[in-house]
């Protein structure tokens, strides 16, 4: 049974755009259209008016999260008699295929939580940094493998988001470039004990099999108090994936430090071939092997149509 086809039996509760929007419950925009247009990612057309019918009411609840999971922390510690414990930062994890718009739901969302009358301070990391470096990916002949889970050097993410939970101040985290398509050698950066971070990556609901003897271990999404899943049909994320292909090669690839320049040059039929054979060697497979299977254990999916917009929301069930 497909759980995620609304029926009795399924976990989550299904609403429309239309439907959704109305939980933001008279909450004022705080973006402009400049703000949005600078937020999101090359190719998505999401607007101010997306925002007010779809991330408005998901940064509200995010915030009705967060505020109950402090209330929940502080009971706790009084029960456990350590009332002067370091509060721990409350953690978003987003997930989906390349192409999605993980980047742009991560970026929005960061700029609307962090403008709720609390004042959070909201902090944003993504994946790309723990990637391991392209020598390490080359000399292991993993190059074409990237993105894939074992592209990922899943103990430093584990470290990471473990002291973060602890409350240590300044935690480093590797800085990548899109541009040279690496991680930058010795760039880091810290995150300062925030009361939010958003943990953005292809794979951050990857779970590994579990051991037949029952010892512990432990998975990124552990460290997750909120999941949230971009959703969209794989005919739609090829299209998109394809024409943001094509957009930066007049922009981003067009800078000689770029791994990707020599797509710069090329024809256009030679560049959508290029792109085509990425799209099915290594993305969608990525996707069919290990960023759908995840899709079931987010508390959120947000489902987009063909037109790049949010039309379906699906939110799991208490």
């Amino acid at each position: 049974m497909d759980q995620l086809i609304p029926s009795k039996f399924s976990p989550y509760r299904f609403f429309s755009a239309a439907e959704w929007g109305e939980f933001r419950a008279g909450q004022p925009l705080t973006l402009t259209g400049d703000e949005v247009r600078r937020l999101r990612s090359i190719g998505d057309p999401v607007d101010l008016e997306e925002v007010g019918r779809i991330y408005l009411a998901v940064s509200r609840l995010l915030s009705a999260h967060v505020e109950s999971s402090q209330l929940l922390f502080g009971q706790r510690q009084r029960f456990l008699g350590a009332p002067d414990a370091v509060k721990t930062p409350f953690i978003i994890g987003i997930a989906g295929s390349v192409a999605v718009g993980k980047s742009t739901t991560a970026r929005i969302l960061k700029e609307l939580l962090g403008r709720w009358p609390s004042s959070p301070r909201v902090a944003l990391v993504t994946t790309d940094g723990f990637l391991f470096p392209n020598a390490v990916l080359k000399a292991e002949g993993r190059m074409q493998r990237k993105g894939f889970p074992e592209s990922y050097d899943v103990a430093a993410i584990l470290r990471f988001l473990s002291d973060i939970k602890a409350g240590l101040p300044r935690v480093e985290a590797p800085v990548y470039s899109h541009i040279v398509y690496d991680v930058i050698p010795g760039e880091r950066i810290a995150i300062d004990r925030p009361d939010i971070l958003i943990f953005e990556g292809l794979n951050v609901l990857q779970v590994q099999e579990m051991p037949r003897d029952g010892n512990a271990i432990p998975f990124v999404s552990d460290f997750f108090d909120f999941s949230i899943f971009i959703d969209a049909d794989e005919t739609d994320i090829r299209r998109w994936y394809l024409e943001r292909f094509m957009k930066l090669r007049e922009t981003a690839f067009r800078d000689t430090a770029s791994f990707f320049h020599r797509y710069a040059t090329v024809g256009d039929a030679e560049a959508i071939e290029v792109a085509e054979i990425l799209w099915r060697d290594i993305n969608a497979r990525n996707l069919h092997e290990n960023i759908l299977p995840t899709r079931p254990r987010a508390d959120l999916i947000l489902r987009k149509g063909s037109d790049h917009l949010i039309e379906q929301v699906a939110l799991r069930k208490l």
